[in-house]
């Protein structure tokens, strides 16, 4: 058999760094039979928000960079569409690989299934249940056009069922007869790689820092239903400037840019607060293999990112969201994560319960065996046999 040729596509900070296991694989053990093209759209643009991890991680650059940028969806995505579809008819591959659930991932599913190439998602089947979010749309529209989706966790999994998806479907696979799998995640694979070359690379930050390993508590918001609501931003931030003066605990946030932004232009006084309180650290934005290095020695985190939820999973840390809903509800019945929103008293409460009770947590195998891209890509190779 030939080489097959796969077009990874990613836009965003999450997509990057889930690419690098796939082609962390390939490189090791596929490099025979498989030629990978990566395609970065762009999405986010800013050299702290994607080059620096391409370098800082060892990924090969992208092949292909639209250079999109932030704009409004509806631009955004097709930009996005027009960009790819060039791509795709000059490079012919034989299938495309989507990640997670950004614009970049709904651009390359309505891009490829339009001109009759295969997609494959990873992270398939995963649903808050809340559609006003753009995410869970992307999440919908990407599975019902794909071929392969492999689903994380038992949850996603019942979740493809549930809309239609049968497991029993027999190959050939297509669009119209796809296969669903149970894989485990491959942010797993990463953060057991990442982990180890974090504290080769990072392990002299926490000192620099004067933070203690796990006596402190790693806090990040990113998600415009926080930062673009000045009452909810300034409830969440206020609460956790006093829970750190209650308890006398670094609190480590590395601020992302749309977040400082909103401190800035409606709540310089309470962003001057903070970065007067000892207890408050505002640093920038920081490096995949830094925030690493800060989950793994934190004590507790605290934030609105799905992909942070479940790596404080991963590194068995306590986790309080600010947010309403989940896609990793299997962490919210394990007890290891609180759904808070952006409610002061409940943030309180859980905060108290972790710090009281936090180590007695139990952090079961949730997302497989480290070993999900192998799989993926050994799924992929017999799409192709004749």
């Amino acid at each position: 058999m030939s080489k097959i040729k796969l077009l990874n596509i990613v836009g965003a900070r999450p997509q990057i760094i889930k690419s690098s296991a796939i082609s962390r694989a390939i490189r090791l053990k596929f490099s025979d039979e498989i030629n990978e093209i990566t395609l970065h759209t762009g999405q986010h643009y800013d050299k702290e928000m994607s080059e620096v991890f391409f370098d800082g991680l060892e990924i090969h650059k992208p092949d292909f960079n639209l250079g999109v940028g932030s704009a409004h969806h509806g631009r955004q995505t097709s930009a996005m569409i027009t960009g790819i579809e060039e791509v795709v008819l000059n490079e012919k591959p034989d299938a495309i690989l989507l990640y997670g659930d950004t614009n970049s991932t709904l651009a390359g599913a309505i891009a490829a299934v339009k001109l009759h190439f295969p997609v494959i998602h990873i992270e398939a089947g995963l649903r808050s249940f809340n559609k006003s979010m753009p995410e869970e749309i992307n999440r919908i529209m990407s599975d019902h056009a794909s071929t392969l989706l492999f689903a994380p966790t038992n949850a996603a999994f019942k979740n493809l069922i549930n809309e239609g998806f049968r497991p029993e479907n027999s190959p050939p696979y297509t669009i119209d007869n796809p296969k669903i799998y149970l894989t485990g995640d491959i942010m797993f694979d990463n953060s057991l790689f990442f982990a180890e070359l974090a504290e080769r690379k990072k392990g002299d930050m926490l000192q620099e820092m004067s933070l203690e390993r796990n006596n402190f508590v790693l806090a990040t918001i990113h998600r415009d239903i926080n930062t673009d609501d000045t009452g909810r931003l300034e409830a969440i931030l206020s609460t956790l400037k006093n829970l750190a003066e209650e308890y006398s605990m670094p609190f480590v946030m590395p601020v992302h840019p749309r977040t400082m932004n909103s401190l800035k232009s409606s709540l310089s006084s309470l962003l001057d607060d903070l970065e007067k309180c000892g207890y408050m650290r505002i640093i920038p934005p920081v490096s995949y293999l830094a925030m690493t290095l800060l989950e793994k020695n934190c004590s507790m985190i605290i934030t609105d990112s799905g992909g942070v939820q479940k790596e404080s999973h991963f590194f068995k840390k306590p986790c309080i969201v600010l947010r309403k809903e989940t896609v990793w509800i299997e962490l919210v019945a394990n007890g290891s994560v609180k759904l808070v929103d952006a409610n002061p008293e409940l943030i309180r409460s859980e905060f108290a319960h972790f710090m009281q009770s936090g180590q007695n947590l139990e952090y079961p195998g949730f997302y497989g065996d480290g070993k999900t891209a192998e799989f993926i890509l050994k799924e992929i190779l017999l799409l192709f046999v004749k």
